[in-house]
């Protein structure tokens, strides 16, 4: 499994979003990209890290960031917590899991005593060049998006 650093390249990718448009991570290049990885749609934590994002949506933007959620989720599951939670971000369907294992990210987890594997939260902040300026390996999901923006301040 890959282990990323800042510094790194981040890992180029195609994958589909919650519309079924092929996204690509080197069409974003000129561009700031927050690349989070969570574990499930409608969970509690997931659900307040997308919500905390979205909230502050306005304020990333204006930072010149672009978001996009990444998750294994099915297209059809991203679209039910999109239209749910009025998401205005991009959300993959990383179903065979080549994004999450690409990034380092799909990890053994432990919950309720019983170990598994499964992505593990994390956000990548990648430069306009498609290099990782940031890691935030343990985000706080109800205060994500100040995360992040204090993250992009000090890069």
């Amino acid at each position: 499994m890959a282990t990323l650093n800042e510094g790194d390249l981040a890992p180029d990718f195609t994958g589909v979003d919650q519309q079924g448009r092929t996204v690509k991570l080197s069409d974003y290049r000129g561009k700031k990209v927050v690349l989070y990885f969570y574990p499930k749609d409608n969970t509690p934590g997931c659900t307040a890290q997308a919500c905390s994002l979205r909230d502050h949506y306005a304020e990333l933007k204006q930072m010149g960031l672009e978001v996009i959620g990444v998750s294994t989720d099915s297209v059809a599951s991203h679209q039910k917590f999109e239209q749910k939670y009025q998401l205005p971000f991009t959300l993959i369907a990383d179903t065979d899991k080549q994004i999450v294992q690409a990034y380092g990210v799909y990890a053994p987890k432990k919950f309720m005593g019983k170990s598994f594997l499964g992505t593990v939260r994390t956000t990548f902040i990648i430069n306009e060049q498609g290099v990782i300026e940031k890691i935030i390996r343990k985000p706080n999901t109800a205060r994500h998006a100040q995360e992040v923006m204090a993250a992009v301040r000090t890069s």
